[in-house]
């Protein structure tokens, strides 16, 4: 953590999975706090206020206070802010949360388009439906400038993985034929609103998805470590993009503890060997076990010999197993055993 002067953390999917945290989780930020580290929580979801989002973290045993939580709905008030004249109207497709925030860099939040906004202002929201929608959609078509907080199809729950903002924009988008400004990860102003509150030139970006949080991280060029706990998974980072690549690969926040432990590229026993034809094998230590742990390093041993195999130009490998141990691992990630 020496090389790091903060940890912007990501919430769903990395801290907790609904109202309930992943295991370990509070365990491993304590320790990392009590370590010295600054933890910032950097949230993508724009539906609570700050300060309720750091009362649910405390309430899991996370020593907080409401300045250490960054939200994309007060990324998206500002990118808003800084296009407009005070006291401008915007129109907020989302929770009170998100318009107190528009508030509070002094423009107006209206819910209708009879009130004549010249923006729009969208966060994730249970509650948003058609008719919100709708109007929307009038005041896109007068001219309104669109912010969305966030564009994550996907929203971690604990049943599962439910509608995300992304998908109520994709309805906007596809009823307005127009393109959104984006404020939050992987877009660079909801991060850069976190480095710049605490002071912070190298941080490590903290996340489960790799097209937000560690995107996000590549934005603002700072290092990333994935936790294989909320929606990316192993063919996904297999199949990714340089710029979705992360510097650390873990089954969790534990690995905060012995981040050189769990960089990709770092030998852990596991062999992965790419092949001409595209494939990869994998072959397991003689110590390797069925832990979540064992499966990380499974998973940076493919990454690594992988990425070294097809440089820029990403594509999903078939993944064959040498021996017991690698094909069970195979089959618990997921991944194609051909």
């Amino acid at each position: 953590m020496t090389r790091h002067d903060a940890l912007l953390v990501d919430l769903d999917g990395t801290v907790y999975a609904g109202p309930d945290a992943i295991p370990g989780a509070v365990e491993a930020l304590e320790a990392a706090r009590g370590r010295g580290a600054t933890v910032s929580y950097v949230t993508n979801n724009a539906s609570r206020t700050p300060g309720a989002v750091a009362g649910h973290l405390a309430d899991l045993g996370l020593t907080v206070t409401e300045d250490d939580v960054v939200t994309s709905a007060q990324a998206g008030a500002a990118v808003l802010a800084e296009q407009l004249d005070p006291g401008a109207t915007v129109l907020v497709l989302g929770t009170d949360a998100l318009a107190d925030e528009i508030t509070a860099v002094g423009l107006k939040p209206v819910r209708t388009h009879d009130d004549e906004p010249v923006a729009v202002v969208q966060g994730h929201s249970p509650d948003t439906g058609w008719r919100q929608l709708a109007e929307a959609t009038l005041a896109l078509a007068d001219g309104a400038t669109w912010v969305a907080c966030n564009i994550d199809p996907t929203l971690p729950s604990e049943r599962g993985l439910l509608p995300g903002n992304g998908s109520m924009v994709a309805a906007l988008r596809h009823a307005s034929r127009q393109e959104p400004q984006v404020a939050g990860k992987p877009a660079a102003p909801l991060l850069r609103q976190a480095m710049e509150r605490v002071g912070a030139h190298t941080p490590l970006v903290v996340g489960d998805r790799l097209d937000t949080d560690i995107a996000g991280g590549h934005a603002v060029g700072a290092e990333s470590l994935l936790v294989l706990t909320g929606v990316s998974t192993a063919a996904d980072l297999l199949a990714a993009p340089p710029e979705q690549r992360p510097t650390y690969v873990a089954a969790g926040l534990e690995a905060l503890g012995d981040l050189d432990a769990v960089r990709v590229g770092h030998d852990d026993g596991w062999r992965a060997t790419a092949h001409d034809d595209g494939s990869l094998e994998l072959a397991a230590p003689a110590d390797a076990g069925d832990t979540a742990e064992d499966r990380a390093a499974a998973v940076r041993a493919l990454c690594t010999a992988h990425w070294d195999a097809v440089g820029d130009d990403p594509r999903a490998p078939t993944v064959r197993a040498a021996d017991e141990v690698a094909g069970r691992t195979i089959s618990a990630l997921g991944l194609d055993a051909g």
